[in-house]
């Protein structure tokens, strides 16, 4: 923010601010919210759906056709036809096309798509995409195998949902909505809140009509691009009508359409505020009128504000309940500080007799915008990431921790416009006022071409004017470009909006971002359906001792090629003395406990004393499986020993 008190307006005891104080308070505000991201403890919240678990597995290696593919997600998604394709090594799909199952029980998010029977041997590519119920698209690949793995002509999307052309102007269109809101509901409040003159003011009158137009713009782009970037990415699709009506029935539309809806009440805010606003002189009913466009103004920002929570992030999740009024909060002070801000920086620019109230005020406001962006920010954050490794392993934490460092930069730079502010000196006239006498005499040689006295031609008295007033506007433009201090405060508050529009783009591009806890939660679950993968034949060693006589020994066991698929096994039993040692019996059994899956028996045949051999021994998935092998010496005596192996 910045907190700055020019010595022009039109009272004699303005003098400079001082806030040292404020200033220190904001930094310490900013220490707080950062340690507050790194303190905060992780929570089990959902947002930004991931695939956490299918059936089969990825890259399984199933003995028999499944009936039906499986897929277990993260949080609610949006499912509509195709959004589950199979297909087999050939492309083909190898699903019945129907439209997803919803197979939901309890808090699993579960969908299914059923297959054709009888389906070959081979790989076969499982392809999905859905809408989070954030409003963000996701979508994901993988492949599983019946039979044994096989070459596919299928090559697995690299392009992400959302991504390519369609993906890049939805992108573009949320900055503008966010920048439009921002100048709109900013720039009215500078004005009602700080500088009520300012309402007459031809460029800040610009400035919030253009964030009108910009956000109304921008909202229209997103609706019409919304079918295309949750489907099919072709950008010819933005005006297929029947995809626009799909859209409008999703809580995304919905929020679109409120959102233009509320639009057309600001239209009409913008109007009396620029129209019979400026036209009050009564004191009291200027007081009644600016009341009243205070309360409008405020539900009408709320309202657009409440678009975004209650589509995206905060919407799902934890505590949406809290979650969305302090999502609303977090956009209103948002707009309020660097709306606010924007809306000085044409002040200081473009209109030669901003009053230092109303710099004054603003610096209050933006002040107590700090504040509230603070607490409602460490509330978010606590939300979004949860935990220390997600903060500086994920890409959400990651520009989670650049966004605090541009705030940072930005509270820097204000407190350097605060000393700009402290170098101002009390002046009783306004910018323009003291005009130099040779310089007026300058401007009047300029301007009149005429002798005294009223020209015959109007057309010419009217060109007169005009040159008179721009003499006179660029007279007081170079008396007030001649004030180092303004000069230098102007530069500051320049310096700010850029900051301020940098720290924009890194929040838009934190609201497509998927939340870093949400990503640590994906792959926890990847990790524990795919345990790391083994290098070459798995080698045993396992001793024994069944308790009978000549009951001690050793099994040497190889698993070859010790991949999920068909694998063959040798296994050899070894005497105390090492020579090759005969037994009655020898059974095996593969469970891999994470999963529920086996005891998966396995009776290995006798090919000579002491060595026994097993082929085609299916392997369903990746995992940390337990091997099991029982040794019978004798009619009586018998024992089972077992070791965990990774089997990728």
């Amino acid at each position: 923010m910045t907190a700055t008190a020019p010595h022009f307006g039109p009272s004699p005891s303005v003098r400079p601010v001082r806030r040292p104080l404020a200033a220190a308070a904001l930094v310490a505000a900013l220490v707080t919210m950062v340690a507050g991201l790194l303190l905060g403890g992780a929570a089990p919240a959902s947002a930004h759906a991931a695939l956490t678990g299918s059936d089969p597995q990825d890259g399984a290696v199933v003995a028999a056709a499944p009936k039906e593919v499986t897929l277990t997600f993260s949080e609610q998604v949006a499912m509509g036809d195709g959004s589950i394709r199979v297909l087999d090594p050939g492309g083909k799909r190898a699903d019945t096309g129907a439209a997803p199952r919803d197979l939901q029980s309890g808090s699993t998010v579960k969908y299914g798509v059923t297959l054709h029977s009888g389906l070959p041997d081979g790989t076969y590519t499982v392809a999905w995409q859905a809408v989070s119920a954030d409003s963000h698209p996701v979508s994901g690949a993988f492949t599983f195998s019946i039979g044994a793995p096989s070459e596919t002509t299928v090559a697995l999307p690299s392009d992400k949902a959302g991504g390519g052309l369609v993906g890049t102007l939805y992108d573009i269109a949320r900055y503008a909505a966010y920048a439009g809101f921002i100048v709109l509901a900013g720039g009215a409040a500078f004005i009602l809140a700080c500088w009520q003159r300012g309402a007459g003011a031809r460029p800040l009158q610009r400035l919030v009509v253009r964030g009108w137009l910009t956000l109304t713009a921008a909202t229209l782009a997103m609706l019409f691009l919304r079918s295309p970037y949750t489907g099919s990415g072709k950008l010819a699709d933005a005006f297929d009508l029947d995809g626009l009506k799909a859209v409008l029935d999703t809580k995304p539309g919905a929020a679109l359409v409120s959102r233009l809806l509320l639009l057309g009440a600001a239209a009409l805010f913008i109007a009396v505020l620029f129209g019979a606003y400026t036209k009050r002189e009564d004191e009291r009913e200027k007081k009644d009128l600016t009341f009243g466009l205070a309360i409008g103004g405020a539900v009408i920002a709320a309202g657009i504000a409440g678009t975004w929570a209650l589509a995206e992030h905060a919407s799902t999740g934890i505590q949406p309940g809290i979650a969305m009024p302090v999502d609303v909060l977090h956009l209103l002070a948002v707009a309020a500080w660097l709306g606010g801000l924007a809306a000085l920086l044409v002040a200081l620019y473009r209109t030669p007799d901003i009053e230092a109230t109303a710099v004054r005020r603003f610096s209050r406001i933006a002040f107590g915008s700090v504040l509230v962006l603070t607490a409602t920010g460490l509330y978010q954050s606590w939300r979004q990431v949860g935990s220390w490794s997600a903060l500086t392993g994920t890409r959400y934490g990651q520009l989670l921790l650049v966004k605090v460092g541009l705030v940072a930069v930005l509270v820097g730079v204000a407190w350097i416009s605060r000393q700009w502010t402290a170098r101002l000196t009390a002046a009783p006239t306004e910018v323009g006022t003291a005009v130099d006498p040779q310089m007026e005499a300058d401007a009047s040689a300029e301007a009149e071409s005429e002798p005294a006295g009223e020209p015959a031609d109007p057309s010419r008295a009217a060109q007169l004017a005009r040159q008179k007033a721009a003499v006179t506007t660029a007279t007081k433009k170079r008396i007030r470009d001649a004030d180092r201090e303004r000069s230098g405060l102007r530069r500051s508050v320049l310096v700010e909006v850029g900051v301020a529009v940098a720290l924009l783009a890194v929040t838009t591009v934190l609201t497509s971002t998927e939340p870093g806890r949400t990503e640590e939660e994906a792959a926890r679950a990847s990790t524990g359906a795919s345990a790391p993968a083994a290098v070459g034949p798995v080698t045993l060693s396992l001793p024994f001792d069944t308790g009978g006589r000549n009951g001690k020994g050793t099994v040497r066991m190889d698993i070859d090629p010790g991949r999920t698929g068909a694998n063959g096994v040798h296994l050899w039993i070894d005497g105390p003395d090492g020579q090759p040692m005969d037994v009655p019996e020898v059974k095996l059994a593969f469970t891999l406990k994470s999963k529920d899956i086996g005891p998966l028996p396995v009776l290995p045949d006798r090919l000579t004393e002491g060595h026994w051999t097993a082929n085609g021994i299916q392997i369903p998935m990746a995992g940390d499986w337990t091997v099991a092998v029982t040794v019978r010496t004798s009619d009586i005596d018998q024992t089972t020993v077992g070791k965990n192996v990774k089997i990728g």
